[in-house]
């Protein structure tokens, strides 16, 4: 690492160190919903990934079957999710968001888009929100790369 440049390297921690305090701190913000963390990262990856199996579920977020099992049944006993048979594998069943979820996951964004342009509006100069914008820009050309 001695031809990467010092400000470089500064930049790479910065940057990951503040994503990822920033996604918890989003992740904070009351939505009203009353999941678990481990509710509401099975159910933020279905309406993000969209449908998907209990198996690969589990998986993605490094759980055993039996876990997740226990969070898909709190989802589906609050009206948040559906399971259809596959259409590929009919042994299998496929687990999506309900209109319900669907709706809930919407306005989850919505609370969150409003409480981050809130806390902008509120606490940063017009100057230092475009400031914001420009950096979001590099961060893009970082993230398509």
């Amino acid at each position: 690492m001695d031809d990467i440049a010092p400000s470089a390297l500064r930049a790479s921690q910065e940057i990951r160190t503040v994503v990822g305090r920033l996604r918890r701190r989003l992740r904070k913000v009351d939505t009203g919903g009353g999941l678990s963390p481990s509710q509401t990262a099975v159910f933020t990856r279905l309406a993000k990934d969209g449908d998907s199996s209990a198996s690969v579920l589990a998986a993605a977020e490094g759980i055993r079957p039996q876990s997740m099992a226990t969070i898909l049944a709190a989802l589906e006993a609050q009206g948040l999710i559906e399971r259809r048979p596959d259409p590929e594998d009919g042994r299998r069943q496929l687990i999506t968001l309900s209109a319900a979820g669907r709706e809930r996951a919407a306005g989850d964004r919505e609370a969150r888009r409003e409480w981050m342009a809130r806390q902008l509006h509120e606490d940063f100069t017009e100057a230092e929100r475009q400031t914001l914008i420009e950096a979001a820009a590099l961060l893009e050309r970082l993230v398509e790369r």
